[in-house]
């Protein structure tokens, strides 16, 4: 069996047993660093793989490392499992399935690394949807954990395709707290110190910084405490926000000009003003690495798994938009040929061929013919042609073959002694007014 096949062949037989583990960390959902029942069940089921395992790492409690050290020497490679939920929510991100996946994937690979060579860990790293010590993996790098691994790995829980790896931005969560003065709103207001007054002049700097920041910035917070009433000025106020950039050093530069609003906001109010992380650890950017998806996706599609990189409703869309941009390019060309043979003397030919492709333009240009012929028989009316001259005449001034042909009708009625309301009525003229 070769080193492929058994892989394959473990992760089959012990896939059962880590489903069971997902729904059981799905049905116990835990918020950031207070995961400690998916801590216990993965790291249990990682020692009866045979890896060592040490739960309490990096200053997290939740947090855990499983090590197998092969005899023989070799890479360090790594797999990051997580597994916490979101609060009130529970597992919307499917952590609960992110966690046993590299777990299993450690596992099988277990099988053939005393052959190969190396060390296969699985960090355990709670707390990725934040909190005060949230983004272990910061915690991680910070300790040193990634010092001897030569590449580490995860995938994360999508939709119903595989998806290739994508950049993500950097961000800082924050919080920024007002000190002031409390003093009743009516009876003393000269007494007060506004902290409330001092947030808000942050958020309304931050709408004005907007116009100078690059698109890939982004700055959102909310008012966490404002106040506890109306007639008494807020002696301590506090906003959580996020800072967002395409870099770790462009949002840091972001993190500075905040710093110098909340100063700035202040000394305007006489207030104390902090800007503090709101977590340990802030979120650096992903860089993607070509390499690592090249061998992903060559290993997808010799399992005969679709590794276009999307969701079916993605490729769809992304299909049908090319389709409706090629349709919205063949119609401009052709009214840009349109326009042209209008203007040769292809004009009476490509109207009567625009009026039999298109109904709704037949429609409209036999009211406008229509509306044509009434002006020019106005108008010679008007200038005191008689109305058998008027009638042998207009046809000269009009374009448009099927108009000429009711003139003639009218003309051929009225020469019949019929008055000229029959004529008109007999001739259609008016007719396509009322469709």
């Amino acid at each position: 069996m070769t080193h492929r096949e058994s892989i394959l062949d473990r992760a089959e037989k012990r896939w059962p047993e880590y489903r069971e583990i997902a729904l059981a960390i799905h049905s116990r959902p835990e918020t950031s660093n207070h995961e400690y029942f998916a801590c216990e069940i993965l790291s249990d089921v990682m020692r009866k793989e045979g890896f060592e395992v040490t739960v309490d790492v990096a200053g997290h409690p939740t947090g855990f490392t499983a090590v197998y050290r092969a005899e023989k020497p070799g890479p360090v490679l790594v797999f990051l499992a997580e597994y916490d939920a979101l609060p009130g929510l529970g597992h919307g991100c499917g952590h609960n399935l992110f966690g046993p996946t590299s777990c299993l994937a450690a596992a099988a690979l277990r099988q053939v690394v005393e052959e190969t060579g190396g060390e296969i860990r699985v960090y355990g790293t709670p707390g990725e949807e934040g909190g005060e010590n949230g983004s272990a993996k910061g915690s991680f790098v910070r300790e040193g954990f990634f010092q001897d691994v030569d590449a580490a790995l995860c995938v994360h829980p999508g939709a119903d395709q595989h998806q290739l790896t994508g950049p993500e931005i950097a961000c800082a969560p924050v919080r920024i707290t007002f000190t002031g003065r409390a003093a009743h709103a009516s009876s003393s207001p000269q007494d007060g110190i506004n902290a409330l007054d001092a947030l808000v002049l942050v958020f309304n700097a931050i709408g004005l910084l907007r116009q100078q920041l690059t698109k890939d910035v982004r700055i959102h917070g909310i008012v966490t405490k404002g106040g506890d009433a109306p007639n008494i000025i807020p002696a301590l106020t506090e906003g959580f926000f996020y800072v967002r950039a395409a870099t770790v050093g462009r949002m840091m530069k972001v993190y500075h000009q905040m710093e110098d609003i909340v100063q700035g906001a202040a000394l305007q109010t006489g207030c104390t003003g902090v800007l503090e992380p709101a977590q340990r650890n802030l979120v650096e950017n992903i860089v993607p690495v070509p390499s690592f998806d090249a061998v992903y996706r060559r290993v997808l599609e010799s399992l005969g798994v679709d590794a276009s990189g999307g969701s079916a409703l993605m490729r769809f869309g992304t299909a049908a938009g090319w389709i409706v941009l090629a349709l919205i390019g063949v119609i401009v060309i052709a009214a840009a040929a349109v326009l042209v043979l209008l203007r040769t003397k292809h004009r009476a030919r490509t109207l009567a061929f625009l009026k039999d492709l298109f109904p709704p333009v037949r429609r409209v240009m036999q009211k406008l013919s229509s509306a044509r012929v009434a002006g020019i028989l106005g108008l010679m009316l008007g200038s005191g042609f008689p109305m058998e001259s008027a009638l042998e005449m207009a046809p000269a001034a009009l374009t448009d073959e099927e108009a000429v042909a009711k003139v003639r009708t009218i003309r051929e009625h009225m020469l019949q002694d019929e008055i000229f309301s029959e004529a008109v009525g007999q001739s259609g003229l008016f007719a396509d007014f009322h469709n």
